[in-house]
């Protein structure tokens, strides 16, 4: 194996903590940079003693300049509690943090994976979505500061590809659930479960039969480096996702029953914009990076639980 200097941008945050572990676990060099607007030192901690690891405090709005082989441009805030927090710096940190990251990859001729979303589809007419789908988003609604700002990202991406031959790597990332999720981020498997261990009542918004697929944090990001490492050709962009597809009230009574809990589930208003399905199709994934997910939703909820009873 070929020891790499790899940068990884919202290396603090759930998804960035875990790749900066599975990276380091790998032998190889790790910069974790993140300005903890949602990310958390405390993910990244355990892995200061490590002498291969090294954490910056920095904006991906701000230029950057570094020696690296490979960037994963992580930063941005996931949750629609936090990305509709400050809407206006949602959509710089994807625009100008991918401008910054594509920038910098073209200097130092570095490989650069951009985290985009199944939130490019949007509230989806076809399902399930494949990566031919154009998407069906609200330019001015309230998810729209993320949803364009990823859209956004990914149009820099493929033309700094073909205008400045930067190499690129575009991944569509599905509901990913697992440990150091942010237990107040508004996602629905966090949520579900703080409320269950507090013994709260769990809030469904709308019926309860609007859909969602769970893909666990190991399997996503397993998806996520074979894509980096995946054939110069391949750029992407593919859906990285759990195909399995479940109801909110299925997410909520598999929570219940996991937690013990004697929570009652109670109906609220469903959020403007918010998907009815969201399901990827991920026959491209199997053909071109030979991935799929193997842990089960439940199997996955055991090990999230666990982490979530550690800090509540």
């Amino acid at each position: 194996m070929i020891k790499k200097k790899i940068l990884v941008t919202g290396g603090a945050g759930f998804l960035g903590s875990h790749l900066c572990e599975k990276l380091l676990n790998q032998g190889h060099e790790v910069v974790c940079m993140d300005n903890y607007f949602t990310g958390q030192k405390q993910n990244v901690v355990h892995l200061l003693k490590n002498p291969f690891f090294e954490l910056i405090r920095h904006d991906v709005t701000m230029p950057f300049f570094i020696e690296v082989d490979e960037i994963y441009n992580l930063a941005c805030p996931a949750s629609p509690v936090h990305y509709q927090y400050n809407p206006i710096k949602t959509v710089k940190t994807s625009v100008m943090g991918a401008i910054n990251m594509l920038g910098l990859a073209k200097r130092i001729r570095a490989k650069v994976l951009q985290a985009s979303t199944s939130e490019v589809y949007g509230d989806p007419e076809i399902h399930p979505q494949t990566e031919s789908y154009w998407g069906h988003v609200n330019p001015i609604g309230p998810r729209s500061c993320y949803d364009e700002g990823k859209r956004v990202a990914e149009t820099l991406f493929v033309n700094y590809h073909k205008q400045n031959k930067v190499r690129i790597k575009i991944i569509r990332i599905f509901n990913t659930y697992g440990p150091r999720m942010h237990p107040n981020d508004g996602r629905v498997v966090s949520n579900f479960i703080v409320q269950a261990l507090k013994g709260e009542d769990i809030t469904i918004y709308g019926d309860g039969t609007q859909t969602r697929s769970f893909c666990y944090v190991d399997d996503l990001l397993e998806g996520m480096v074979r894509l980096m490492n995946s054939r110069e050709e391949f750029t992407g962009p593919v859906n990285i996702g759990n195909p399995g597809e479940f109801t909110m009230i299925e997410l909520a009574e598999k929570v219940l029953k996991l937690t013990g809990s004697k929570s009652k589930l109670i109906h609220l208003a469903l959020p403007a914009d918010d998907p009815l399905q969201r399901k990827p199709d991920i026959s491209l994934a199997r053909k071109e990076l030979g991935w799929e997910p193997a842990i089960a939703l439940e199997e996955g909820l055991v090990k999230t639980i666990e982490y979530f009873k550690t800090i509540i």
